[in-house]
């Protein structure tokens, strides 16, 4: 066993401590959209998905995902960790079959539904351009 491998505890214990909400990407998404005026709900457990944000007068959903997890095409997304690959591979591909439903469904319902990821966060005022263009 190499030295950045954990053993099965450690290792269990570092996932617990992966948050699911609060994130520091949707934090940013949503202090960005304060700035802009907006109001808004979190994580609606009645709409398919639970949408990280959700503007129901604008009939609006907003995911913020994170590249890794939800199998986005950017270099950091696209990553396969070397360990236990098999893994990895079959979880984001549930989570990436668990967003299209998610999304499937919000749309069905008449909802416009958004993904923000996480590597769009570094430009600021690239990301305040297209929230301000989804609240127009």
């Amino acid at each position: 066993m190499t030295s950045d491998v954990f053993d099965a505890e450690k290792r269990s214990a570092v996932m617990r401590r992966v948050k699911g909400k609060d994130t520091t990407p949707e934090m940013t998404v949503r202090r960005a959209l304060t700035r802009l005026g907006a109001r808004y709900r979190l994580h609606r457990k009645d709409l398919p998905g639970s949408p990280d944000i959700v503007m129901p007068g604008r009939r609006l959903a907003l995911f913020v995902h994170g590249c890794f997890w939800h199998g986005h095409d950017c270099a950091r997304g696209s990553r396969v960790p070397k360990q236990n690959r098999d893994y990895w591979t079959a979880k984001v591909g549930r989570n990436v079959a668990r967003d299209a439903k998610s999304r499937a469904g919000l749309e069905a319902q008449g909802w416009r539904v958004e993904t923000i990821w996480e590597c769009e966060l570094k430009d600021q005022a690239d990301l305040e351009r297209r929230l301000a263009e989804l609240l127009a």
